[in-house]
């Protein structure tokens, strides 16, 4: 069985190709389930402000590595019977500790788009829109606080998003049938 996560910056496209690997038959693990879920029990309203306060408290308590422990046993549960697609990694230890846990059946593929594609998307999205201004900071925030860029210059596959949602599936299948 084979874990594959999807890495990219907010917008560029990975829930879209985790969609792609899930219609091949990949069972999708959400990493950011893990701050949603935390946002709803505490009953704060979700915004790009508590996520980022839920994701910060999440790493301050269990490390930066904190959504690969944590969904742990759900991407193990799932390969039980299935492949796996990770949809998020956010840090370079998530990737080291996921590359050490699961050796040669772990790869990754990285989603890029430039900033004025993803911060146009991220505004023209019905959930969890962001201003350009969150997005921006959000990038920031994803570069120097959870050295996000470490798997995404480490990615097995490369995507470049800056044409169609037709071409970027094109993109994803291309690759899931290398995976397979």
């Amino acid at each position: 069985m084979k874990v594959i996560s999807i890495v990219g910056m907010a917008g560029s496209g990975k829930s879209e190709v985790s969609r792609v690997f899930e219609r091949r038959d990949f069972v999708r693990v959400r990493f950011g389930d893990l701050t949603d879920e935390e946002v709803a029990r505490r009953g704060l309203a979700l915004n790009e402000a508590n996520e980022r306060h839920i994701r910060e408290l999440l790493r301050q308590e269990h490390g930066m590595a904190a959504y690969a422990r944590l969904n742990l046993p759900r991407i193990d549960a799932a390969l039980k019977d299935s492949n796996v697609v990770i949809d998020g990694l956010y840090s370079w230890e998530e990737y080291l500790f996921l590359k050490e846990h699961y050796g040669e059946s772990f790869a990754v593929v990285a989603v890029w788009a430039s900033p004025q594609s993803r911060y146009g998307r991220l505004a023209g999205r019905a959930r969890r829109p962001l201003t350009a201004d969150e997005a921006a900071s959000r990038d920031r925030a994803e570069i120097e606080n959870t050295n996000k860029g470490g798997p995404i210059a480490m990615a097995d596959f490369t995507i470049l998003n800056e044409s169609t949602l037709d071409d970027l599936r094109q993109q994803a299948e291309r690759i899931v049938a290398k995976l397979k």
